[in-house]
């Protein structure tokens, strides 16, 4: 370490190499202690809060070296571990339930803040299914959004493979540590990732290899980023569908393309659309969905160019702005006291973010213009 009084990253860096808190309680940990510090006091009675003696042993006596290595792993060139305390942290990504608390990334992390649909699918898809996700990446990338997507074989490895070819930016979320790249074939691919300009990104120890519960939680963090999530080939029991939950129930727009009913990777798909999901057969029906951000990232601009759509862009930011003080409000608030679905309120904050009106911060938003 580098001074003699630790800092909030050393403090979480320690909890992730030494106890399950942070994956057991995740955000939960920051409402009991909204200053990491204080769980280190050692005046605090860590018996009521379930702690067994062995945590509380770790935490009343931390080892520090057992973070050395880490850290020294963040001075490397394009390394960085960011934590929810700092202003780089993702604001899409701190409004879901169970936010990470540490996020290891190798990469552009201005990505971070760039618009971005998550892809993801079998990974055992269809020859169709691998054109499809190619191709669409490639024009939804060719059209300014970043391709989110879990870096499994199938479906993920040919979305990241299409952001690649257009030219494009696409961020990999994986299920095991930075310095464990997996599964092995894509080593090539995940080279090709940062000399492409993307981003490789996990919540998981340095070296932690595949274990079969790190997917799971990985997949919320692949639909909270994203503005919505596409779901391309699926069968009923596949992990894209846990994916499109978490997108759902984080107000994220779910899209699902529709297949033949007798390939079983289909069946995934038409399940999420009778769900609800919408249905999609081109990466236009995406785009226009998303018109008004699609416009300001090719014009440069917050604003699209449409006077009647300017209109009522306006109308619906001032009513939100008026709903917003300089105190502290979650998403979910502010959708509430301004009656607007929680996935326009997302697009319509990160624009006014880009403008400067407000900020981002640990427990949700604060006006400052």
């Amino acid at each position: 370490m580098n001074s003699d009084k630790p800092k909030k990253i050393d403090y979480l860096l320690y909890l992730l190499n030494t106890t399950n808190l942070i994956f057991r309680l995740g955000d939960k940990l920051l409402k009991l202690f909204p200053d990491i510090e204080e769980l280190f006091a050692a005046n605090k009675n860590l018996t009521e809060l379930g702690f067994d003696e062995i945590i509380q042993a770790k935490i009343k006596n931390p080892d520090w070296d057992l973070i050395k290595d880490d850290l020294i792993w963040a001075e490397k060139d394009g390394c960085r571990i960011i934590t929810i305390y700092d202003a780089c942290y993702p604001g899409f990504l701190k409004e879901i339930p169970g936010s990470p608390l540490l996020l290891f990334a190798i990469g552009d992390l201005e990505l971070l803040k760039s618009h971005q649909i998550a892809m993801v699918g079998s990974r055992n898809p269809t020859p169709i299914g691998v054109e499809i996700a190619t191709n669409f990446a490639f024009d939804l990338s060719k059209s300014g959004l970043t391709i989110t997507s879990g870096f499994a074989i199938g479906i993920d490895g040919a979305s990241h493979r299409g952001a690649i070819k257009a030219g494009g930016k696409t961020i990999a979320v994986m299920g095991t540590g930075l310095d464990h790249i997996y599964p092995r074939s894509h080593r090539t691919l995940a080279q090709d990732v940062i000399t492409s300009g993307g981003l490789l990104l996990s919540e998981f120890p340095l070296n932690s290899q595949a274990e079969a519960w790190h997917f799971p939680m990985r997949n919320r963090i692949i639909s909270g980023l994203s503005l919505g999530t596409l779901v391309v080939e699926a069968s009923l029991r596949s992990g894209s569908l846990i994916t499109a939950r978490f997108a759902g129930e984080q107000g994220r727009e779910v899209f699902a393309i529709p297949g033949s009913i007798h390939t079983p990777v289909a069946r995934g798909c038409h399940h999420l659309i009778g769900q609800g999901a919408k249905l999609v057969e081109k990466p236009q029906d995406i785009l226009d969905e998303f018109a008004d951000i699609i416009g300001a990232v090719k014009s440069g601009k917050t604003r699209i160019k449409s006077s009647k759509a300017k209109n009522k862009l306006d109308c619906e930011y001032k009513k939100l702005l008026d709903c917003m003080g300089f105190e502290i409000t979650t998403m979910g608030i502010l959708a509430k006291r301004a009656n607007l679905p929680v996935s326009r309120i997302g697009v319509i904050l990160i624009d006014l973010e880009l403008q400067g009106l407000i900020k981002s911060v640990i427990g949700g938003y604060v006006r400052i213009g």
